[in-house]
């Protein structure tokens, strides 16, 4: 029997993957969530007299996510496996988006055009190895291999969305890696997210674990013999500590960490999720689950309908609708409400339903800091390694999935990682 105390700085599914796998190994285990409640960057909310709850940003698994579906599998978590539509809007217009082949029917694009387009994207999705494309930028790599014009049209768009001002410095690798992960089908916890998270912290309390909310710890220093964790005048001794927590937020926390080091995980460039859910009583859109903007001159990057994904009848009938954006930390659009930005967004969203204003019951706005990192091509250098500067003290959050994008399966994979660090002599 393992008798050694470890805190979990953050109650994401990275910290309680970590909490559930050291429990099974006998360690004792206490989460500290500044929330009151779990999940991270994958809470949810629940409105009006829903069976389920919904994710603040929207959220979902491929059928690939083979970390985090064998976790469901080992805590009896029902998942279901759907294939919705994805299109992406185009001069006005929706076309299927959602495998190579539906490249091939973008009437906007010769029929060459439409080839090059599909082959290179087969092309990524057959490469195994991407260190061929390491140090090579996205953008260049698309306009030269699938032509200016399926660029300028698809593309560069997306990259302008997404990015905004570092567009043509991202990475290939992670471009290869959206192209290499998407698969037809997707899959969702049955419940929600919060479900499968609540789901999760029941096995966590059934083994010994304890999960404080409302408690953001404002220090963390190593001593000699353990971690000392303050927390709103509050102390706590533990054996050793685990992070999962946004590196800048890490930094200002842990005393005695080198000005380099600091310095290091810092550099790493973060976008800030900014979502408008809107509730109605119609669907906004017939039938697509995920439309990509082309068009550069909207203010949002993706609409997301998820009762076009999941059925309706769990959320007492209603439709939802998600608008979604990534924007730089100083973008003037964090600074608005949710009835000033619908407010901006209204004339674009008109263009897709015209009539989609008198189906509205209600809007939420949520934000996340931190919650995308940018992929430039030197972003290897800057990712962190799980074992701090101090002793004892270990990190594991999102900036360390490379090239994947972020989502809960490379959490509960960065839990579960992290333990096996700790664990080595």
């Amino acid at each position: 029997m393992i008798n050694r105390k470890v805190a979990i700085l953050g109650g994401g599914f990275t910290g309680l993957t970590a909490a559930f796998k050291l429990l099974k190994k006998g360690y004792q285990v206490t989460i500290f969530e500044k929330e009151n409640d779990i999940g991270g960057l994958a809470k949810g909310f629940k409105l009006f007299d829903w069976e389920w709850a919904l994710e603040k940003s929207y959220h979902h698994w491929f059928t690939n996510d083979s970390t985090i579906l064998h976790l469901a599998k080992e805590i009896d978590h029902k998942v279901h496996i759907i294939r919705p539509r994805t299109d992406v809007y185009i001069n006005g217009k929706l076309y299927p988006f959602d495998s190579v082949f539906s490249l091939l029917f973008f009437r906007s694009l010769s029929f060459i055009e439409r080839l090059r387009v599909g082959f290179f994207s087969l092309y990524l999705k057959l490469i195994s190895n991407p260190s061929i494309f390491e140090r090579k930028t996205a953008l260049t790599w698309i306009k030269q291999f699938m032509g200016h014009k399926a660029t300028k049209l698809i593309w560069d768009p997306l990259f302008s969305a997404k990015f905004g001002s570092y567009k043509n410095r991202i990475s290939l690798v992670w471009f290869w890696a959206r192209i290499k992960k998407r698969t037809f089908s997707l899959a969702y916890p049955e419940g929600g997210f919060k479900a499968f998270a609540d789901h999760l912290n029941q096995r966590i309390k059934k083994l010994g674990g304890e999960v404080k909310l409302n408690s953001q710890v404002t220090g963390l220093k190593s001593l000699k013999s353990g971690i000392l964790i303050i927390t709103s005048g509050k102390s706590f001794k533990f054996d050793e500590a685990i992070v999962t927590l946004p590196s800048p937020v890490f930094s200002k926390i842990a005393q005695g960490l080198p000005k380099n080091y600091i310095k290091r995980i810092n550099s790493v460039k973060h976008l800030h999720a900014q979502v408008l859910v809107l509730i109605l009583k119609k669907q906004f859109m017939k039938k697509t689950y995920w439309l990509n903007i082309t068009d550069k001159k909207f203010p949002f990057l993706v609409l997301v309908e998820h009762t076009n994904f999941i059925n309706k009848k769990f959320y007492s009938d209603k439709h939802i609708l998600y608008v979604g954006n990534y924007l730089h930390p100083d973008h003037p659009n964090l600074s608005l409400n949710a009835g000033s930005l619908l407010k901006k967004f209204d004339p674009y969203l008109k263009k897709i339903n015209p009539d989609y204003r008198q189906n509205i019951l209600s809007y939420k706005l949520f934000i996340d800091p931190y919650a995308q990192p940018v992929f430039t091509t030197d972003y290897p250098k800057k990712i962190p390694i799980f074992q701090t500067p101090l002793k004892g003290i270990y990190i594991s959050n999102l900036d360390m999935v490379y090239p994947w994008d972020r989502g809960t399966n490379y959490a509960v994979e960065l839990g579960e990682k992290i333990v096996d660090v700790m664990e080595q002599p």
